[in-house]
């Protein structure tokens, strides 16, 4: 059965509407092109999974959320949300979620300064409540997506990415962001470092494991995802289902599939027989696995906690990030 997820929302429905109004007012500005920018960012929000990590970890720990769980959330959607502006002017990006980006309707000076802004006041929320231990969790995190970045793109130059590296990078890219949100969540409940450290690595395997599905979608039906396949290798991206068709194809085949990323890795006729070659190699199925195998050790990580209905939709979201469809 697949996990929707409105049903998971359902658990944390009345602190989404508490937290949407709080994210709201920490936007707002006197400046009235950036009040604009901002609802126009506000309105295209998607399915709002990081406040669930974070809500969702806090009521599994604590059986509630506090004020403080609260601030987790916005500070992570202030600072996320500023990279992501930034992220789409440094791609050139027109498009994010089906909407135009803010660079694309206000330019990159603009969208740049709003990033600014976003960081901002993610920094001086955090110093105003006293709450330095939410805002070295969510820097951590930022740091790391920065470092991330630039690993992949240093190492996209010479396509010699082995699977420990590839790790690395996708443990610094977006793991660490999902980490950010349980170890937050936990930390706004709880004063024990051993259980905000517990709830960092579950969320750690998540981030892994959601990283992951993202790049099988690269190598699936972009019809039945919603999105074009192929990007990653467009975008010279050694991903996991490559990494180990490489590993394992002979010399020839090798040789080949590294020229078509390194050559032709614009025209759609080679792109899709990279794709065949990864797909009939076992590429796709063994990231699958060992995809699997992270969401097993995420969800026994946390196996000691007392069963209630917040771990249940918590377990729920982790199934979600493995089986979604998109």
């Amino acid at each position: 059965m697949i996990v929707k997820v409105k049903d998971i929302k359902a658990n944390v429905a009345d602190e989404m509407k508490v937290f949407e109004q709080k994210f709201k007012d920490s936007m707002k500005s006197d400046v009235a092109l950036l009040d604009k920018i901002t609802h126009y960012i506000i309105k295209r929000k998607g399915k709002q999974m990081r406040p669930m990590f974070v809500f969702l970890t806090a009521k599994t720990l604590n059986g509630k959320v506090e004020e403080a769980t609260y601030t987790a959330a916005s500070l992570i959607e202030l600072l996320h949300t500023a990279t992501l502006v930034h992220d789409d002017v440094v791609d050139d990006a027109n498009e994010r979620r089906g909407f135009f980006s803010v660079n694309a309707l206000w330019k990159n000076k603009i969208a740049v300064l709003v990033g600014d802004y976003l960081l901002s006041r993610g920094l001086l929320m955090s110093v105003d409540k006293r709450e330095f231990q939410l805002l070295e969790i969510v820097s951590t995190a930022v740091r790391e997506m920065s470092e991330g970045e630039l690993l992949q793109i240093e190492k996209a130059r010479r396509l010699d990415i082995t699977e420990e590296v590839y790790f690395e990078i996708i443990r610094q890219k977006t793991a660490s962001l999902i980490a950010s949100c349980c170890a937050a969540g936990a930390a706004s409940v709880s004063d024990q470092p051993e259980v905000v450290e517990k709830l960092k690595k579950f969320g750690e395997l998540v981030g892994l494991a959601f990283q992951i599905k993202d790049d099988i979608f690269d190598y699936g039906d972009s019809e039945k995802i919603g999105k074009p396949t192929g990007n990653d290798i467009r975008e010279r991206k050694m991903t996991l289902p490559l990494i180990y068709t490489l590993n394992t194809v002979s010399a020839a085949d090798k040789k080949q599939l590294i020229n078509i990323v390194k050559n032709h890795n614009e025209e759609p006729k080679y792109i899709r027989q990279a794709i065949k070659k990864v797909v009939e190699s076992g590429g796709v199925k063994y990231a699958h696995a060992r995809m699997m195998e992270l969401k097993e050790e995420a969800i026994h990580l946390i196996s000691d906690i007392p069963e209630n209905e917040a771990k249940k939709a918590l377990i729920g979201l982790v199934e979600y990030t493995v089986n979604r469809e998109k």
